[in-house]
């Protein structure tokens, strides 16, 4: 799941770049989804983009850990949550490697835009399903093993 994610956000971005011109909106779906290219340096929400080098070393320290805690999982579940997020990270990862301006520099290409919403892409949509999950099973109490966990003694 993790590759086919990671292909399809890379797919999408080369479309995005060779197909819409920047800062210009193409509707999608009317007025609730537009293309809308942009090339981010920083975070979501555009934050932290003179931190761009700081945010690829993060990138890649949250890459290793979810290959490390991944070979734990036997849950299904904890399987689509951590390989959506191995997708996502990897998918805006590559474009701070590979792209403009340059290694551990490059902005990372969105092209989604919904109203009153920051431009997204769909490495962005795959961080996003991957917190819920993860969300989901913490509230279940469900572990990487799949178990329920024991609640915590209340004192």
């Amino acid at each position: 799941m993790a590759c086919a994610a990671y292909a399809l956000d890379q797919a999408t971005k080369v479309w995005a770049v060779a197909n819409l011109a920047p800062g210009e909106s193409k509707p999608l779906l009317g007025d609730l989804l537009q293309l809308t290219l942009t090339r981010n340096p920083g975070a979501a929400f555009s934050t932290a983009t003179g931190a761009t080098q700081v945010l690829s070393v993060v990138a890649i320290v949250a890459f290793v850990t979810v290959i490390v805690v991944s070979r734990r999982i036997a849950s299904p579940l904890w399987a689509v949550g951590l390989g959506s997020l191995l997708a996502g990270i990897s998918g805006n990862l590559t474009d701070r490697l590979l792209r403009a301006p340059g290694p551990f520099r490059g902005h990372v290409i969105d092209f989604l835009q919904l109203p009153h919403w920051p431009i997204f892409n769909v490495a962005d949509i795959c961080i996003d399903i991957a917190a819920g999950v993860i969300i989901l099973q913490a509230i279940r109490g469900i572990g990487l093993d799949g178990e329920r966990q024991p609640a915590e003694a209340e004192a």
